[in-house]
This record gives structure tokens, sequence and C-alpha cells, in this order.
């Protein structure tokens, strides 16, 4: 049987290669190369938006970007999922890379939530574990933590493992 150790450490470095390519009817000034990153499973897509953003941007004007935001096969991913949740809710059955659409225009309001800030997602981050710790431990290892909680953080922001 295998070791739970195995089983985080897994988990914890899993990445997924993932190819963006950008939606067939943004307006480009030429064609746009697909941008391929290996994510980690236990990061946020809003952690690398900047990456992609900077990537498209390239070939796109400035006044055809507005709010981006992606998708895998027709539906909107939901920002606050860990990108492992994603894949395996969605895509695990499907060839790799993980084929995920980009689009600047047209942000499904009834979908997705807005993600206005990094403060927003580190804010959804640590609720989400103090939760489970609440639920596993009592808060017993939250309020052992105190201001470590910051260093859990930057380390999944810097893809610190």
């Amino acid at each position: 049987m295998t070791d739970d150790k195995d089983v985080l450490r897994d988990v914890w470095f899993g990445r997924i290669p993932t190819c963006f390519t950008l939606y067939q009817d943004e307006i480009t000034e030429r064609e746009a190369e697909p941008y391929y990153l290996l994510l980690p499973r236990v990061s946020y897509l809003t952690l690398v938006t900047d990456k992609v953003k900077k990537h498209f941007q390239k070939v796109m004007r400035q006044e055809d970007i507005s709010e981006i935001w992606f998708e895998y096969e027709g539906t909107p991913l939901k920002w606050h999922y860990p990108i492992g949740l994603l894949f395996d809710l969605l895509a695990s059955s499907s060839a790799l890379p993980w084929n995920i659409t980009v689009h600047f225009k047209s942000f499904p309001e009834k979908d997705l939530l807005h993600c206005p800030s990094k403060d927003v997602i580190e804010a959804h981050f640590m609720s989400c574990v103090k939760e489970a710790d609440a639920l596993k431990h009592k808060s017993q290892v939250i309020n052992e933590m105190q201001k470590d909680h910051k260093q859990l953080w930057m380390g999944l922001q810097n893809d610190n493992n």
C-alpha cells in the first residue's frame, strides 16, 4: 500500500503540462503562438495569469485587452479552485498537455467571480487553510503557526515547495 508521505509528495510536487491558446475570436495583429507552462497542482490559475497575459499581449492591441479568464472545452475555469482540482474534475481523462483557452473579452459574469488582486487570492487561500485546519485539527495547526502562515502563502505564490 502506498505510504501517505508518497501521496502527499506527489500532490505537493505534482505538475500539469498545460498549453494556453488564445480564443479564436480574439482580435490580434498577428497569429498568437500557444504558451506552454508546467503548472503546480497546488497553485491557482490567477498566480500564472501575469505570465500568460504578457505572452498574449504581444500580439494584441491594448484596447482589445480587458479582464483575462480561462476556459476548458467551454467550461469557464474558477480561479478560486486549485489547479489540480480543476484538472482532476474536468480533464483528467484527456491527453496532455491540458489545453486551456485564454479570453480577454466577454467575461462570464454568471459563471465566474472577478479577481481584482492577488490580495484576494491570498485571503481566499488562507481562509481555505484555516477551514481545513478547523475541520481536521480543531485549529491547532494555524494557532501554532502564528505569523508563519505568510511564509506558506509566499511559498505557494513563488512556487517554492
